[in-house]
């Protein structure tokens, strides 16, 4: 099993910012790519951000220039640093990774995907 835990999640004023973190957890032989994705009140979960092992990165339009991702190999992390903030940001915000487990039962294939359980950001006026 793999877990992921979010932390940095909150209550901030328009113009602020937080920082995000996650850290993946469990039987895995590698990750492939971290993410954050987000869900606000009435919407579908979306893509925010991404960041292969590589180191390639990918954002949202509405996200570009406020919020930068950046991952720590050695600690399976994933972190986003949002700058700022407006609030039409708030959402719960998910941490996702895509992993390689190569001892997953037969027929499941090496590779999964993984979710955490989110973390609140909320952004006043």
């Amino acid at each position: 099993q793999v877990q992921l835990v979010e932390s940095g999640g909150g209550l901030v004023q328009a113009g602020g910012s937080l920082r995000l973190s996650c850290e993946a957890s469990g039987n895995f032989n590698s990750i492939n790519a971290m993410a954050w994705y987000r869900q606000g009140p009435g919407h579908a979960r979306d893509l925010v951000a991404e960041i292969t092992s590589r180191g390639h990165t990918t954002y949202a339009d509405s996200v570009k220039g406020r919020f930068t991702i950046s991952r720590d190999g050695a600690k399976n992390a994933v972190y986003l640093q949002m700058n700022s903030l407006k609030p039409e940001d708030t959402a719960i915000y998910y941490c996702n990774a895509q992993l390689t487990d190569f001892d997953r039962p037969p027929g499941a294939g090496p590779i999964f995907g993984a979710w955490g359980r989110g973390t609140q950001v909320t952004v006043s006026a």
